[in-house]
């Protein structure tokens, strides 16, 4: 979060398996109940409704708007970056983003579906907050997580972030997007849990837990039989061979340009690939995409003088 002038100015990244912010980081599933339900970690009370924020992960959809989810999960994220300052009442600037290739048409209709309301008064985890939501603006996802450290994209380079639900590739050379080389596939790490849980039903006859999976995921390890665990690394280095495969179909030549990976998926490069490290980077900042678009935001008030 950050503050110009009298506004505080909070970067959230919606993504389809985690939401993101500039220091938080919880899973974007939401439960919706008329009633308030017997347990109440990460509950949010909002017109007269409760919603359990972070039971499970959103269903993958080409638009984030179809219902109030991503709304909600919106004021979770604004809560807990205000919580970390102490603060529960405040005007706020959302910057948020979009996938590279879906920017361009998405951007004003997320933008109208982030200020849809503009003072909003809600409970999250027991305590209230007063929002004044005076604005928003939406950049491209990926890019903004390496907008303040360009200078180390001299040359060649392809940018690479693998999502839950999405992969997005753009070319940065010389410090400078290339928007003509933008590409966003449906091949995010929930593809690599789907045929994880596919092949463990195939081969052993069983579906593990998927908090056990993603250890796996993470770590590259889990105290659990010898056999599964071989399942689920051979599984995991089929999708990043099908990842690589990609990014040569997009025009990626190790031998020519470097290659910068962002996002949740990056684990699963560290973890399960073979690759140069003299020429591919792993940024594990699982929150660099939100700091990017809180930079953003804060670097086009500044020029503009703070008009949006």
């Amino acid at each position: 979060m950050k503050k110009y002038k009298e506004t505080y100015i909070i970067g959230i990244d919606h993504g389809y398996g985690n939401m993101k912010t500039a220091n938080c980081c919880f899973q974007a599933g939401v439960t919706v109940y008329d009633k308030e339900p017997i347990f109440k970690d990460n509950l949010l009370v909002w017109n007269n409704r409760y919603y359990l924020i972070g039971a499970e992960h959103k269903e993958f959809s080409a638009d984030k708007m179809l219902d109030d989810d991503y709304y909600v999960l919106t004021l979770a994220a604004i809560a807990r970056e205000m919580n970390i300052a102490k603060i529960y009442s405040a005007d706020v600037l959302i910057a948020a983003g979009l996938p590279l290739t879906w920017v361009s048409e998405q951007r004003e209709e997320f933008k109208r579906y982030l200020l849809k309301h503009e003072t909003v008064g809600f409970n999250f985890k027991c305590k209230d907050y007063h929002i004044r939501i005076v604005g928003a603006d939406v950049y491209p996802q990926g890019f903004a997580a390496v907008v303040n450290n360009l200078s180390d994209f001299s040359g060649v380079n392809m940018l690479c972030d693998i999502g839950n639900g999405t992969m997005n590739i753009m070319f940065v050379n010389d410090r400078k997007p290339n928007p003509r080389l933008c590409f966003t596939e449906k091949f995010g790490t929930h593809q690599c849990m789907l045929q994880i849980r596919e092949n463990l039903m195939r081969v052993h006859h069983t579906e593990p837990p998927e908090e056990m999976i993603t250890r796996v995921l993470r770590f590259g390890t889990a105290d659990i039989d010898g056999e599964y665990l071989k399942t689920i690394t051979d599984t995991a280095k089929e999708y990043v061979e099908g990842i690589f495969r990609r990014l040569r179909e997009h025009g990626y030549d190790s031998r020519l340009m470097k290659l910068y990976i962002i996002g949740g998926g990056g684990c699963l490069i560290r973890n399960f690939a073979e690759y140069d490290e003299s020429r591919v980077t792993v940024n594990d900042d699982i929150c660099a995409t939100a700091k990017g678009y809180e930079r953003m935001l804060e670097m086009k008030l500044i020029k503009s003088g703070g008009a949006l």
